[in-house]
């Protein structure tokens, strides 16, 4: 739906190191992707097979929010996709954001579970093994809860002006943030 907000995040078929570094991230694949479309109030989940999907969906909407996503998940894209996502896309990246004030590069872990008390279920490499096991259901429970994770994490800096973190000596901090629902 044109004017949504669509909070998104997928998971890759192979590694950096699979495919000769990070400078590749194009040939990764995508294993799974998944959206939340505040428009429809609804999450989707899509399959490398209906990837051209997942991007029409992505370039349909007014802001496209996640985690890394600009850099990472634009860049795996590009081996669907012709055009520059990260040029084509309004797209707010949390952790670019974050970055900038912190001047390194904040997990998602250490937001989502000083910010919301909740963390993630696992991370990239155990999805990379769930798909070299051909369990797609399990990526796609992990990606849709990475995802719920980020628009959580957006919504609370959002409603309340800052989100926290846990720093490098794993100390609770606190980030004051401009972001807008």
């Amino acid at each position: 739906m044109a004017g949504s907000i669509v909070y998104f995040d997928l998971e890759t078929q192979r590694t950096a190191n699979d495919v000769g570094g990070w400078s590749n991230k194009h040939q990764m694949g995508m294993s799974i992707g998944v959206t939340y479309n505040t428009g429809q109030g609804a999450y989707n989940i899509y399959s490398e097979q209906t990837v051209n999907q997942l991007i029409a969906e992505l370039r349909s909407a007014s802001l496209v929010i996640g985690f890394n996503h600009v850099s990472f998940d634009y860049g795996v894209l590009g081996g669907y996709y012709a055009f520059d996502l990260a040029m084509e896309l309004r797209s707010l990246d949390l952790m670019v954001d974050l970055e900038k004030e912190l001047g390194h590069r904040p997990k998602l872990e250490d937001v989502a579970v000083a910010t919301l008390g909740v963390g993630k279920t696992a991370e990239g490499l155990q999805a990379i093994r769930w798909w070299q096991q051909g369990k797609l259901a399990e990526i796609a429970e992990y990606c849709a809860y990475d995802v719920k994770v980020t628009k959580c994490v957006h919504e609370y800096g959002a409603q309340h002006g800052h989100v926290k973190y846990k720093d490098r000596n794993g100390r609770e901090q606190q980030l004051a943030v401009n972001w807008t629902l």
